[in-house]
């Protein structure tokens, strides 16, 4: 959420970036006149309220001839009173409504662009393996394994799900724990969080209202199931009012994740890309409200992103993303994207959020500075530490032999037994 002042003394500003973002559908001059409105209904109402509380003193004191004239004109006031009042209330909800779906401003430095064909190549890191024998995509390498129960949990849970086993299944869960004990090295403190939140931290992170076709609702219980961790770090200290001495805070925070994929029609439906549920590891910081501190956290966060891969010895690039892709929150995003042998492709890993106050704001989280003890909002940034199923498709298919087997990454055989190879290698 934007604080109405800055709109009120950065219109163009406002106007430029909704043009940025293609989210033009909000009228800001209006707004700005709902808001004005607002202040002029509040202001009217509160002085006839004054006048109709000192008429109702003067009722007792006044003469039996007076009386009832002074009563016909508080209520009458009364009247009024409640008209403006009901105005108000609609126009409140108005103007909440259209707060709601106002985006953050990105920032200047983001590339201008309408959609992911606009996004930059910052960097690339590391050269695509040349194979000598015929690569197998990783569907085909869990099948020769016995990695996979796909087309069997299709038929129980439906499509977009999976199921892994054996080897692989460990080294799933070996790769969440080398991510957080590298976070826990960087200062990170491990949580562990539900994947059920109530409706406001959907409004707080801002998932709603503009994602609501991908979150699985449970009506019996009117309670959502969580896409990420992020939604459930970001209200864990809401309506709090931290000590800059607090700040920042950082959280790796571990939780099961579901997504509907609704935009993914006919987009990887066999596989570990794209599924329902998945588990990941998030990064996420609250640091004080000031630019460069965030920026300088939003490198740190890709740094330590960058050095997972890096890890996993796996070919990346890095995107700085266009204001056209970026959503709603964002002020500025990286993503980073794994090389994927068979699609011929780099494939998304990570994504790397700056959000500056526009989340505080919707979950009322501000902090005491130091310097002249004013109470501020603070800065939220996310980035994925890691994300399984989807890593295994580029560590699978990278690091493949020509009997089907997986060499693992140095840096991971440590949370493997010490396994150089996984799968066809006895």
């Amino acid at each position: 959420m934007l604080d109405i002042k800055f709109i009120l003394e950065n219109k163009e500003k406002v106007e430029e970036g909704l043009k940025k973002k293609g989210m033009t559908n909000i009228d800001v001059v209006g707004l700005i006149s709902l808001y004005l409105e607002i202040n002029k209904l509040k202001t009217s109402s509160q002085t006839k309220a004054e006048e109709k509380n000192r008429l109702s003193n003067l009722i007792k004191n006044a003469p039996a001839e007076d009386r009832q004239s002074i009563i016909d004109d508080s209520k009458a006031l009364g009247e009024k009173i409640k008209e403006e009042q009901e105005r108000l209330t609609e126009f409140q909800k108005r103007f909440d409504d259209i707060m709601l779906r106002m985006p953050n401003i990105p920032s200047e430095k983001a590339p201008v662009g309408k959609s992911e064909e606009e996004n930059v190549v910052v960097r690339k890191w590391g050269e695509p393996r040349k194979f000598n024998f015929e690569p197998k995509d990783h569907i085909e390498l869990m099948d020769i394994n016995n990695w996979g129960e796909m087309e069997r949990i299709a038929k129980v849970s439906g499509s977009r799900t999976y199921a892994i086993k054996n080897e692989l299944a460990r080294l799933e869960l070996a790769l969440h724990l080398f991510v957080l004990d590298k976070l826990s090295d960087n200062g990170f403190n491990v949580i562990n969080v539900p994947s059920l939140s109530k409706e406001k931290p959907l409004y707080g992170m801002g998932y709603l209202p503009f994602a609501s076709d991908e979150i699985y609702y449970l009506p019996a219980d009117e309670t959502y199931l969580s896409g990420t961790a992020e939604l459930i770090l970001n209200s864990l200290h809401a309506d709090e009012i931290l000590t800059e001495n607090d700040l920042p805070v950082l959280y790796a925070g571990f939780s099961p994740c579901f997504r509907r994929e609704a935009g993914a029609a006919g987009k990887d439906t066999r596989g570990l890309v794209r599924v329902h549920q998945f588990m990941k590891t998030e990064q996420f910081v609250i640091c004080k409200n000031d630019y460069a501190e965030s920026e300088k956290w939003h490198l740190k966060l890709l740094e330590i992103s960058e050095s997972v891969l890096k890890d996993l010895e796996l070919p990346y690039q890095v995107l700085d993303i266009c204001t056209g892709d970026m959503g709603a929150p964002k002020y500025r995003q990286y993503d980073l994207e794994a090389w994927v042998p068979s699609q011929n492709v780099y494939r998304e890993t990570h994504s790397c959020s700056n959000i500056t106050e526009w989340q505080a704001r919707r979950t009322n989280l501000r902090y005491r500075a130091n310097e002249d003890g004013k109470v501020k909002f603070v800065h939220t940034l996310n980035n994925t530490g890691i994300a399984t199923p989807r890593i295994l498709v580029p560590i699978m298919e990278n690091h493949q032999e020509k009997d089907g087997s997986i060499r693992i990454p140095e840096k991971l055989r440590p949370y493997m037994n010490g396994k150089e190879y996984i799968g066809g290698r006895k």
